[in-house]
């Protein structure tokens, strides 16, 4: 199996979980007399079941990360980590970036003046610039993804 697969596998079982953990919410109490629309032990068997199949992915999965490396050189767990550090850094500026081109209007000559500190265009090539290397850092991540074999 192909670590891109495996990532798509793990998203389709984690659904699945939150799809049995609300099952079995539903089943976890009934009204004195009656009897629950599903069992509770089997939901909880499959819960079960399917935390163990997690385990062993997300293993293998964390073991191709640290082991697979791009053409760069770094491995995809490094390249993991660069890609959220631009998001965020993008992120943190991008809002840096909206908040000083608010206008704000003033309803008389005697109000202050509001004008930024930062110049806002070059911020904004910042941001882009980030964006781009952000993109070329996930592309080669998915390059990687689906080149890479799990090990067994």
């Amino acid at each position: 199996m192909k670590l891109a697969e495996a990532l798509i596998l793990r998203g389709d079982i984690q659904k699945r979980l939150a799809q049995l953990q609300d099952r079995l919410k539903r089943s976890a109490w009934v009204q004195e007399g009656e009897q629950p629309h599903e069992d509770p032990a089997k939901l909880r068997g499959q819960v079960a079941s399917l935390i163990k199949q997690l385990q062993e992915l997300i293993y293998q999965i964390n073991q191709a990360n640290m082991t697979t490396r791009l053409a760069s050189g770094m491995t995809l767990t490094e390249a993991l980590a660069l890609r959220d550090a631009l998001t965020l850094h993008q992120n943190v500026l991008r809002s840096v970036a909206d908040a000083a081109s608010e206008r704000v209007d003033r309803i008389g000559r005697a109000e202050i003046r509001r004008i930024p500190t930062i110049d806002v265009p070059q911020l904004r090539d910042e941001i882009d610039q980030l964006a781009k290397e952000r993109r070329e850092i996930d592309t080669a991540i998915q390059a990687a993804n689906w080149a890479t074999d799990l090990s067994e």
